[in-house]
């Protein structure tokens, strides 16, 4: 019998000129509670990113991206580690208007947290090739 959870996710957004709220995505959070995970992952696509801001530093962002999302893995010498995943989450969740902003929460039911962060990368961040093919054909 297959156990389904529900899990929480956001996405994790850069928005380099906060003036003009374009934004890109470039991450994930999942959070599942049932479960007691909470991982993410952060790819940033240097040529988005500079279609935002073409002055924009691609790995200046992907270190402050990286930092936003540190509290995931909280090693218990960082004062993060002291509070519960469920927490670190909703921390992350909090309203910002900096560089490095989380997207809206939204729910969803899995099996596997680990596959639907693989998932919701490859969905909400990575950009799939455009088929340039004519209809009708």
């Amino acid at each position: 019998m297959t156990v389904w959870h529900p899990f929480e996710y956001l996405t994790v957004r850069v928005v380099p000129r906060v003036e003009r709220a374009e934004f890109v995505n470039v991450g994930v959070v999942v959070y599942c509670q049932a479960l007691e995970y909470l991982d993410a992952t952060v790819d940033v696509d240097p040529g988005r990113l500079m279609a935002l801001d073409p002055g924009a530093d691609a790995n200046t962002v992907t270190e402050a991206a990286t930092a936003y999302v540190a509290p995931c893995w909280a090693a218990s010498a960082d004062p993060a580690a002291a509070t519960s995943a469920g927490e670190r989450f909703r921390w992350m969740a909090a309203p910002r208007s900096t560089v490095v902003q989380p997207g809206p929460v939204h729910p969803g039911l899995t099996t596997d947290p680990a596959h639907e962060l693989d998932r919701l990368m490859e969905l909400l961040v990575r950009v799939a090739p455009v088929s340039h093919r004519q209809p009708g054909r």
